[in-house]
């Protein structure tokens, strides 16, 4: 099994940052992709941005320029620097990784951690 665990999230005014962690742990031989997606009241999942384990990032147009997915692999570890949060970005944001474990790839959440952003 794989857990992730997430830290991070809490309530910023606008124009505000933080900085979402994911650490995942457990049994598997690798971490290949890690993402966070985000999922506001009455909305469906979002993926906000994704990182390979080689490094190449993608992410939505709306946080382009203002947020910054970053990962280390020693540590299992993933990251989010949101800046300049605006009000719209208020969800629960939500670690994801695939996991390389007994021949083939599984796919896990983290719990959650609410970003709340004030105007």
């Amino acid at each position: 099994q794989v857990q992730l665990v997430e830290s991070g999230g809490g309530l910023v005014q606008a124009g505000g940052s933080l900085r979402l962690s994911c650490a995942a742990s457990g049994s598997f031989f690798r971490i290949n992709d890690m993402g966070w997606y985000r999922q506001a009241p009455g909305k469906q999942r979002e993926l906000v941005a994704g990182i390979t384990n080689g490094g190449n990032t993608n992410y939505i147009e709306s946080v382009k320029g203002r947020f910054a997915i970053s990962r280390d692999n020693a540590k299992n570890t993933v990251y989010l620097q949101m800046n300049s949060l605006k009000p719209e970005d208020t969800a629960v944001y939500y670690c994801n990784a695939r996991a390389l474990r007994t021949f083939r790839e599984w796919t896990y959440w983290g719990q959650g951690t609410q970003v709340t952003v004030s105007s």
